[in-house]
């Protein structure tokens, strides 16, 4: 049994630890967040080792102390005890960026004043010996007071314990139950708890495993039917999202009604501290809570400790109803109220944080989706000039856009003296979070480097990636990116010279074949299609790997200034790109103009917003936007292209019919 589990091992809260291990662990974190989703991305290549200064202990029990440990107060922070008064969402900003300088020094201390654990004086169940191999972690405690209480099973009166608790809502008592991740042994008990609360949904906050540690055991079937003690469990569906999958179980227990419950699976949970961009979960959580109703209690949330992503995800509800009802929040409140039904409910202080940082950014940006049948009414009302700032809707849209500001801490590669030669325009540098890796060359410095960005997809995780139009002295880099991630279509958004400049260089020749360092290519067809040449390309290692064909889609329709006057021409090209993706394979698309960011970032955004219209029958155009800059700065560069993407939208629905095999 483990004592420490990542974020949600136990230990990382007050009372958990002393004041020396939890500045290490504080430090770990932090460094852990960025280290690891830089790390991700070289995955491909080599395989990752945990971080050793986290340890992973089993069979010790670590007892945990009952107060938290307060930071001494400094005189910055003699006003900074209205951090247990209520923040008015008006001021949530300015209060999130006072507390978020020096390093989160308000943070830190206002997490560190929360309440400890009470006390194993209210754990007699969690302490019995009998339950011991229940728990996950031995310092994750279940309170008696709002524990899961099982029916006994017959001859077994311990059976009635499982490793849960009650937990209240905004306004409501008991509205969700926070869980452990099941362990091989208990769950069957899972099941019981499921069947005898009458949950019909379960939020699950966790992967299976994360960086080679077991974070839960799967409880559910792979496909078919599988029989958890007396309860069988069947698999009717999955429905796979990049950042979460739903899963529809049908469950059953001897002659009763048969229950249908869904599992909302969030994907996009690092294994330390909290999610990058808040946005992910708010989507997730509006996902969740739109797809039940309020008989649908209680909500049954886990993670693997079910206390640190599980808190902050209960907490979030919770306070995104008391900003919809009373215009302000009480995180503080709150997550000490949690506390006192379970031990170290948002366990670190990232998640706490991270918590401030969503409520921000729902009271900023708000929800800006659209269902696709009022789409023509609200473009109409964007371009509409507002009468005190006199901007358009779409204006003053795209400004909060260009509000989230370019993250240059983030583009450490693409500025080292090796690389920056490398980029065709400084300000569009890959974010070191989510650059394209190259394999090294033995005694080349900086050969792992090309000014190249994965970006998401609307189902898939890295399904582009967005680049630069080559410079002579990058086009071998170019064709190793190619191969070395299996691309098998190029979309190619700018021609070689605009406005008496060089845009791109050309990366192919128009006759023959040509070597680029060990890969040859070799031009094998070209055809013409309205706005776009289809060029077909062997590309073949000299190292005697297998040849490959690559497919290029050479775009033609964007004018030298702003965006294309319809987008028939995009939809179309769209269509053909996605058509030749599903016959060459599962690797990235490969999409590029001049910098990388502006055409590139439209053709993302266009693509992936479409795809959500076709499958869910709406769209979100700001945050898909918002996203992709997340991934790579500038992303649709100006308010033309902006537009543009909002355009495609109304103009694919008027023409639904002549796209039909775009579906």
């Amino acid at each position: 049994m483990n004592v420490t589990g990542g974020d949600d091992g136990g230990g990382g809260g007050p009372g958990a630890t002393g004041p020396v291990v939890g500045a290490i662990v504080g430090v770990i974190v932090v460094a852990a967040i960025v280290a690891g989703i830089i790390v991700a991305r070289y995955l491909k290549f080599l395989e990752y080792l945990s971080n050793p200064t986290v340890p992973h202990r089993c069979h010790m029990l670590s007892a945990p102390k009952k107060t938290g440990v307060a930071a001494k107060p400094t005189a910055a922070s003699a006003s900074a005890r209205d951090y247990r008064q209520p923040v008015p969402v008006d001021s949530l900003e300015q209060v999130f960026n006072k507390r978020h300088a020096n390093d989160d020094q308000l943070f830190t201390e206002e997490y560190k004043a929360l309440p400890g654990d009470l006390g194993m004086a209210h754990a007699k169940a969690y302490l019995k010996k009998a339950n011991g191999e229940k728990n996950r972690f031995k310092n994750v405690i279940a309170y008696d007071n709002d524990r899961v209480v099982l029916t006994p099973v017959e001859g077994d009166p311990d059976s009635d314990y499982i490793h849960a608790s009650y937990i209240g809502g905004y306004d409501e008592e008991r509205k969700f139950i926070a869980a452990q991740g099941p362990k091989p042994n208990t769950i069957h008990d899972f099941w019981r708890m499921m069947w005898e609360t009458g949950s019909t949904v379960i939020v699950m906050v966790t992967n299976l495993e994360e960086k080679g540690k077991t974070k839960c055991t799967q409880y559910w079937p792979e496909s078919g039917e599988e029989v958890y003690g007396k309860i069988s469990v069947t698999l009717a569906d999955t429905i796979p999202m990049v950042y979460y999958v739903t899963r529809v179980l049908l469950v059953s227990k001897g002659d009763e009604k048969q229950r249908k419950i869904t599992q909302f699976q969030f994907l996009g949970w690092p294994d330390f501290g909290a999610p990058r961009n808040p946005a992910e979960l708010l989507k997730f959580h509006q996902k969740v809570m739109t797809s039940i109703t309020s008989r649908d209690r209680p909500i049954v949330v886990h993670c693997s400790a079910g206390v640190g992503r599980t808190g902050t995800f209960i907490t979030m509800d919770a306070m995104l109803s008391m900003m919809a009802e009373e215009g302000k929040v009480d995180v503080f409140g709150f997550v000490s109220k949690t506390r006192q039904s379970r031990s170290q409910m948002v366990q670190a202080e990232a998640q706490y944080v991270f918590i401030y940082r969503a409520l921000m950014e729902q009271h900023l940006y708000g929800d800006t989706e659209i269902e696709v049948t009022s789409i023509h009414r609200h473009l109409q009302n964007l371009k509409r000039e507002d009468q005190v700032s006199h901007k358009t809707g779409l204006e003053l849209e795209f400004e909060k856009l260009t509000r989230v500001p370019v993250d240059k801490a983030n583009m450490r590669n693409g500025n080292l003296p090796e690389n920056i030669s490398k980029n065709r325009v400084l300000q569009v540098l890959p974010y070191d979070t989510s650059r394209v890796f190259l394999q090294h060359k033995t005694g080349v410095t900086g050969s792992d480097y090309i000014n190249a960005s994965f970006i998401d997809g609307y189902r898939e995780r890295d399904a582009y990636i967005a680049t630069q139009g080559p410079l002579d002295r990058t086009v071998e880099d170019f064709w190793r990116m190619v191969w070395e991630w299996n691309s098998c279509s190029i979309v190619m958004l700018t021609e070689l010279q605009e406005k008496d400049r060089s845009t791109c260089a050309r990366y192919w020749t128009e006759e023959g074949s040509k070597a680029y360092g060990d890969l040859i290519v070799k031009l094998d067809d070209q055809n013409e299609f309205g706005d776009f040449t289809h060029r077909t390309f062997t590309l073949e290692n000299r190292k005697g790997e297998k040849s490959r064909n690559v497919h290029q889609f050479h775009f033609h329709g964007w004018p030298e200034h702003g965006a294309p006057d319809n987008a028939a021409g995009i939809i179309d090209l769209i269509g053909q790109v996605q058509k030749q993706q599903q016959l060459s394979g599962n690797g990235p698309i490969t999409i590029h103009c001049s910098s990388g960011a502006g055409r590139t970032g439209t053709f993302c955004a266009i693509s992936t917003v479409l795809e959500r219209v076709k499958t869910e029958g709406n769209c979100d155009v700001f945050q898909t936007v918002k996203a992709l800059r997340q991934q790579r700065p500038h992303m649709v560069q100006n308010i033309d292209q902006y537009q543009f993407c909002y355009q495609a939208v109304v103009e694919y629905l008027d023409s639904f019919d002549h796209y039909s095999n775009f579906a």
